[in-house]
């Protein structure tokens, strides 16, 4: 049983790392279909690879979209992550091999496999969420330097797009980068408030949004808009000095409210690693499912009443 659980591992990380390489080889060129007459068909391995997994990132977007959430490819584009939404599906797919086939092994065929297998799957997205997090608080914390430089460019006499020009050569990233974006498809033929609408759409961030919106409306009914960034720009510097002065306050209770909710998983995780017949009985006896049940809801309970005391809206 062991022997060819090994194999089945090695032939999956085999399986896994064939498809890294071939993600890593440049791709065929595709000839015109009108030149050849018939539909073009991938043949290179790195293509034949990628179909499966662009399907099934495709059917995700799909289903995203329908319910009225972010697709794939916004997730990695908030993210700033330069992958393929098919790239990003085969690194699911990969991780969720590596943990299924951890888990079969310490554990064999069980629920602590399944459970392994999709804790593992999960990882990537949750590295994502990571970096969407991250990103968007480095773009707020510049959005009211990079408001003064715009409103400055404005009263310079510079138009609304070439003052978005200007200043995306004179701050960093990531707002440099959204505003080269947004350049860009005001270059090939897009409206102004358009492209400021997809940076929107893109970054994610309620402060952008309110300048947007300032925006569209300043173009239909008139006004100074350099006056009114400088107003939006005075405003977002008192909110985020409000919600730093928050974030002091809170940050212990905070932090217990974290180490309560995650020290029990911790030690479950690491007894059931380490001496896995001294804890499985909270599995297989009834009495331990309904005290991991109770435990379980105390936890979440608590946690939600530490969130709720922490969180202030600003």
């Amino acid at each position: 049983m062991t022997g060819s659980i090994v194999v089945w591992s090695i032939l999956a990380a085999f399986g896994v790392l064939l498809a890294g390489f071939a993600s890593a080889l440049p791709a065929a060129a595709r000839p015109d279909a009108d030149e050849v007459g018939v539909l073009w068909q991938p043949t290179s391995l790195r293509e034949r690879i990628n179909r499966p997994f662009q399907a099934l990132a495709d059917r995700s977007s799909r289903q995203r979209r329908l319910n009225g959430g972010l697709t794939l490819a916004e997730h990695l584009a908030r993210a700033d992550l330069k992958l393929r939404t098919s790239e990003f599906v085969m690194i699911q797919v990969a991780f969720l091999i590596l943990g299924g086939t951890l888990g079969l092994l310490r554990f064999g065929f069980s629920a602590q496999f399944v459970i392994s297998a999709v804790v593992w799957y999960l990882i990537p997205m949750r590295f994502v969420k990571f970096r969407q997090g991250r990103r968007l608080r480095d773009f707020n914390r510049r959005l009211p330097d990079t408001l003064s430089l715009l409103s400055n460019a404005l009263k310079a006499g510079f138009s609304l797009p070439q003052a978005i020009e200007a200043v995306a050569h004179n701050t960093a990233a990531p707002v440099s980068d959204e505003l080269s974006r947004a350049v860009r498809e005001m270059n090939l033929g897009t409206t102004t408030s358009q492209a400021l609408t997809n940076m929107v759409r893109r970054v994610g961030s309620e402060d952008l949004d309110l300048i947007v919106t300032a925006i569209t409306i300043q173009s239909t009914v008139g006004g100074n808009l350099a006056r009114i960034l400088d107003s939006i720009a005075h405003t977002i510097r008192q909110r985020v000095q409000i919600k730093s002065q928050i974030s002091a306050l809170t940050a212990q209770a905070r932090a217990s409210g974290w180490v309560i909710t995650l020290l029990p998983f911790v030690v479950a995780a690491i007894l059931e690693v380490v001496t896995p017949s001294y804890f499985r009985v909270m599995f297989t006896d009834p009495a331990g499912r309904v005290l991991l049940v109770l435990a379980g809801l105390s936890i979440l309970v608590g946690n939600l009443f530490v969130r709720r005391i922490t969180n202030f809206k600003v």
